[in-house]
């Protein structure tokens, strides 16, 4: 199955709070680890919700947009930006929460139209999604089936919400489950957006830098 390159992949460790699926089926969930990256929260247990999420400040696209975006810009000699994915299903509470809590806020909204290209992808979204030559599908297994290119990205995890972070080559900066508040949030963008994870470890880029994002 075609896989999205890596160029640096962070272990995760700690509990969070997230919804899950069954696992694909013939997909391997192994990744790498060069580093670490240690997101502290609460457990909590898999939960379905009708609460609507709220209108979005974020200018969210779909992945193909994002890529046709993404590749206009370097062939009009721009450098283009990263690409943010946030992961989620209709039916998971976390993703609403974050919707709410996290994506609504101004900072936040702002910093990701600014720096990057925003997309929402639907783990169980049931149409075709081309890239890079490939067609990923919709798969029906047991009582929900899932997205073929969510399940690459997730490398089969499937926990909702998720976010994934691509640099401008389409290749895997950072993967992170959980439901994200606000100021741990803002600090994960900037220490991804501005390219800080090249040079300074997360550890001391999380004690030195000040978030002004109101919580």
């Amino acid at each position: 199955m075609f896989r999205i390159a890596t160029t640096l992949v962070l272990s995760i460790s700690g509990i969070y709070l997230a919804c899950s699926s069954s696992t694909p089926q013939n997909l391997s969930s192994k990744s790498a680890d060069s580093a670490t990256f240690e997101l502290k929260s609460f457990r909590g247990e898999s939960e379905e919700t009708e609460e609507e999420s709220p209108l979005s400040n974020v200018n969210w696209m779909t992945y193909e947009q994002a890529v046709a975006q993404l590749q206009a810009d370097k062939a009009a000699g721009q450098k283009g930006k990263k690409i943010f994915i946030d992961i989620y299903t209709d039916w998971c509470g976390w993703c609403k929460r974050m919707d709410k809590n996290t994506f609504q806020q101004k900072e936040i909204s702002a910093y990701l139209n600014n720096n990057f290209y925003p997309v929402k992808l639907d783990a169980e979204y049931r149409e075709d999604i081309l890239f890079a030559g490939n067609t990923f599908k919709y798969i029906p297994q047991g009582r929900r089936g899932y997205h073929q290119l969510a399940a690459v990205l997730l490398d089969g995890k499937m926990s909702y919400p998720t976010v994934v972070f691509l640099n401008e080559d389409f290749q895997l900066i950072q993967r992170i489950p959980g439901y994200l508040e606000v100021g741990i949030f803002d600090t994960i963008l900037h220490y991804l957006a501005e390219d800080h994870y090249k040079k300074t470890p997360w550890e001391q880029f999380q004690q030195e830098y000040k978030s002004t994002v109101q919580r």
